[in-house]
C-alpha cells in the first residue's frame, strides 16, 4: 500500500483588519539633495574663478602681452628693401658723413651726420634734400598719407654735427612730417626758441648740481664797523683808564686826583 506524504503549504498573512489596502512603501524624496548640491556650486564658484586667475597668471609670468596696434594699417607695407633702397638714396647726398635708417612703431626715421663745419642753414637745406630722396624712393601720397582713415607711415629725418663741445657751432634739425599733415615741419632744436629761459633753466641745473657751500662758525669774519655778538654766558670786560691806567665796575673812568 503505498502512502503519500502530503505537502502543507504555509501561508503567511500580515496582521491587518479585513478589507484593508495593502500599504506602499514611502519614497525618499530627491528634492532637498539637488538643492544642497546647487547652493555648494553657487558658493564654490568664486573661488573657482578666483583660482583660475590666479593659475593663469602664474603661468603667463615673463611672457609679453603682444597687440596688433596697426591692424589692417599701413598697406603698402615698407619692406626691408625699400628701407636699404632709402638709406643708399640717403648717404649719396652732398655732405652727408653717415646715415642710418629704420622703421619702428609705425615711424621711418633717418639719421644723417653732417660735416662738423656745417651750419643751420647747411643742416636744414640737408634734410629738405634728404626728404626728397625718401619721398623719391617711397611715395609721400602712398606711404605717409592717410587714406580711407587707414593710418600709414610717419617720417622724421634727423640731420646733426658731432661738434657738441664746441660753443656755437653744434647744429640739430628735426623735419617731421605724419600721415595727417600735408607738409613736413623743419625745427632747429640746437637753438632755443627763448634764449633768457634757456639759460634760466640751465643756470637752475646749474645751481642745483653744484650747491654754493654754507659757511661755518668757524668761517665767519667780523669786518670794520661790526660788533661781534657775544655769547649770552660772556660778561663785558671793565675799560681801562687811559690817565691813571684805573678801571672802574661798569667801565666809568675815575680820577686819583
Amino acid at each position: 500500500m503505498a502512502t503519500s506524504k502530503s505537502k502543507t503549504t504555509k501561508t503567511t498573512h500580515s496582521a491587518r483588519p479585513a478589507g484593508t489596502a495593502p500599504r506602499k512603501r514611502k519614497k525618499t524624496s530627491g528634492k532637498p539633495t539637488v538643492v544642497f548640491w546647487a547652493a555648494l556650486v553657487l558658493f564654490l564658484i568664486p573661488f573657482l574663478v578666483l583660482g583660475y586667475f590666479i593659475v593663469s597668471a602664474a603661468l603667463d609670468t615673463g611672457k609679453p602681452v603682444l597687440g596688433e596696434r596697426y591692424k589692417d594699417d599701413h598697406d603698402p607695407a615698407i619692406t626691408k628693401s625699400d628701407i636699404s633702397s632709402v638709406e643708399s638714396a640717403v648717404k649719396g647726398i652732398s655732405g652727408v658723413e653717415k646715415a642710418d635708417v629704420n622703421l619702428a612703431t609705425g615711424t621711418l626715421r633717418v639719421y644723417a651726420d653732417i660735416s662738423d663745419s656745417a651750419n643751420a642753414e647747411t643742416a636744414q637745406s640737408t634734410a629738405n634734400q634728404i626728404f626728397s630722396a625718401v619721398t623719391s624712393v617711397l611715395s609721400q601720397g602712398t606711404y605717409f598719407t592717410q587714406n580711407n582713415g587707414m593710418k600709414m607711415y610717419d617720417l622724421e629725418i634727423h640731420v646733426y654735427n658731432q661738434n657738441k663741445d664746441e660753443e656755437n657751432n653744434f647744429v640739430y634739425v628735426i623735419e617731421t612730417l605724419t600721415s595727417s599733415m600735408e607738409q613736413p615741419v623743419v625745427q632747429l632744436v640746437s637753438e632755443p626758441i627763448d634764449a633768457e629761459l634757456a639759460e634760466n633753466l640751465r643756470q637752475a641745473v646749474e645751481n642745483r648740481n653744484n650747491p654754493t657751500p654754507t659757511p661755518s662758525a668757524d668761517e665767519l669774519t667780523v669786518s670794520d664797523g661790526d660788533v661781534e655778538a657775544l655769547p649770552d654766558d660772556t660778561e663785558p670786560q671793565p675799560e681801562q683808564s687811559a690817565e691813571t691806567g684805573e678801571t672802574t665796575e661798569g667801565g666809568t673812568e675815575t680820577n686819583a686826583g
